[in-house]
């Protein structure tokens, strides 16, 4: 009987790199942060540094949030994890920089301060084997940072009271709980979505409906704060906003 021979098929690093590395600066993804609209991911601070003045995807220049971007982007501790794995040294070196940088600025490293809490939280524990489990410590700091990331920013948000009535009943059926309370952050995207979700159970059909204020359509990325500005001003609370089918010029 011929034994089977377990076959290794190696794949070269070169080859991952289009995959894991960055497009603004071009190196390995650091603190990888993906874009919650269309899932392209960045270097933490190249996309923050980008958002400061932008509010679109450094790629493919879809628009993130009309202006609060930063609310819409989110650690991928999963791509992060990959790449440290792939990439011999890299979660090192990275500390090491991180460490010299601020203290080349007379500034605690925040990552350190995580690791010392840790040390302090773990009953004083000996500091001989901190080297080696400076690792696993920033592996908590991320997952920490995830946390942070994938919190509900909007429960504090000022709300706004919107009610959503269709046009035209041949066109859409008139949504049963047509009342929805929601932060003033959401764009009017959201709510087409919203809507194709409770008429469709789809999401991907919001492109075919409108929203309209006053008679007035509505652009895509109009927050509702926006629009109670300047459609609803003065007025009482609910917003009332209407939907229809959406017609094409």
């Amino acid at each position: 009987m011929i034994g089977h021979q377990k076959m290794e098929h190696k794949i070269q690093l070169k080859t991952l790199n289009p995959h894991i590395a960055c497009s603004i600066c071009n190196g390995y993804l650091i603190d990888a942060t993906t874009v919650v609209e269309c899932l392209h991911t960045f270097c933490k601070s190249c996309l923050v540094s980008h958002l400061e003045d932008n509010n679109t995807c450094p790629k493919c220049q879809i628009v993130i949030h009309q202006s609060h971007p930063l609310n819409y982007i989110s650690y991928d501790r999963t791509m992060q994890d990959i790449i440290y794995k792939l990439v011999p040294n890299l979660q090192e070196r990275e500390l090491k920089r991180e460490i010299e940088f601020y203290k080349k600025r007379g500034l605690p490293c925040p990552k350190l301060q995580n690791v010392n809490n840790n040390n302090n939280n773990n009953n004083n524990n000996s500091s001989t084997n901190n080297n080696q489990n400076q690792s696993k410590d920033i592996y908590n700091f991320n997952n920490d940072q995830a946390k942070e990331e994938n919190s509900d920013y909007h429960r504090s948000d000022e709300q706004v009271n919107v009610s959503l009535e269709t046009l035209s009943q041949a066109q859409f059926k008139q949504i049963k709980r047509r009342f929805i309370r929601c932060s003033s952050h959401a764009t009017v995207t959201h709510l087409k979505k919203y809507v194709a979700k409770k008429l469709f159970k789809n999401f991907d059909r919001y492109k075919d409906i409108d929203i309209l204020c006053n008679n007035e359509l509505l652009g895509k990325d109009h927050t509702l704060k926006f629009v109670m500005i300047t459609k609803w001003r003065y007025k009482e609370q609910p917003l009332q906003l209407a939907y229809r089918k959406k017609v094409d010029y």
